[in-house]
């Protein structure tokens, strides 16, 4: 019997394990069982996970949540804010052997907070890079702070050309700094600057708003890498990236 699958799927969508189309997921202190829940319907289209700011210091079952993730394949890496506190305290060495000893493949390198010298921050993304894939973020999170778009060009092409796997244009998980204006409205002069200069394959777009998420979609296609995706929209993404839903139905 034919299955709605074979219907109506979109054959041109990337599966697991992808290098295009990755669907990056924000957990801010799920529990196991919440886990379960998520991964029973979303596992297939959840493609790295990451555990929000600095909330694998305080949530009681970080162990747990690690097996939880590996028992489905999915890889997490811990926010960018440990990185920046890493450095802030002196600590990054530390940091590194505890990533290790707890058998993470990925790492967030990021300056949202912290001045951090670009010098510095590419020491580190070259240096990370030869035991993690490196997830390296570009935009402040301070939305009083507006960027130049040919500065987040040089930033992006620099932290590639020093080992990042995937470059991060900052959101936040609310989608008002960074890419976007206050209003969640999308800075489109600074992402036309970056889709004319860098390849958009290398780059993931924090985009935690349905509106966001449709506007990359209809721009780069179903396969655009997108990230802090709730947990809860991960099956509403996957229809936008399959026109399965009416904002990108064609």
């Amino acid at each position: 019997m034919t299955t709605l699958k074979q219907l109506f799927s979109d054959t041109a969508r990337t599966s697991k394990p992808r290098e295009q189309g990755l669907t990056h997921v924000l957990d801010k202190g799920l529990s196991v069982a919440e886990i379960h829940s998520v991964m029973e319907v979303a596992a297939d289209f959840i493609d790295i996970v990451k555990l929000g700011w600095a909330t694998a210091v305080v949530v009681g079952n970080l162990e747990k949540k690690l097996e939880v993730y590996r028992s489905y394949g999915v890889p997490v890496c811990c926010g960018g804010s440990l990185f920046e506190l890493a450095v802030m305290r002196n600590r990054v060495d530390d940091y590194i052997q505890f990533l290790k000893g707890n058998g993470f493949s990925l790492v967030e390198v990021s300056d949202g907070v912290i001045s951090l010298p670009a010098k510095q921050k590419l020491h580190w993304i070259e240096k990370l890079a030869r035991d993690f894939r490196v997830l390296s973020e570009v935009g402040s999170k301070d939305r009083e702070v507006i960027v130049a778009p040919y500065r987040w060009v040089n930033q992006i092409k620099a932290e590639l050309e020093a080992g990042a796997w995937k470059v991060v244009t900052e959101g936040r998980e609310s989608g008002t700094v960074g890419l976007y204006r206050d209003s969640g409205e999308i800075r489109m002069g600074l992402v036309e600057e970056i889709e004319a200069n860098v390849d958009i394959g290398r780059v993931i777009f924090e985009a935690p708003q349905k509106s966001q998420q449709v506007w990359f979609v209809k721009r780069f296609g179903g396969n655009v890498n997108l990230g802090n995706i709730p947990p809860s929209e991960v099956i509403s993404l996957e229809t936008i990236r399959q026109g399965l839903r009416a904002d990108t139905m064609v």
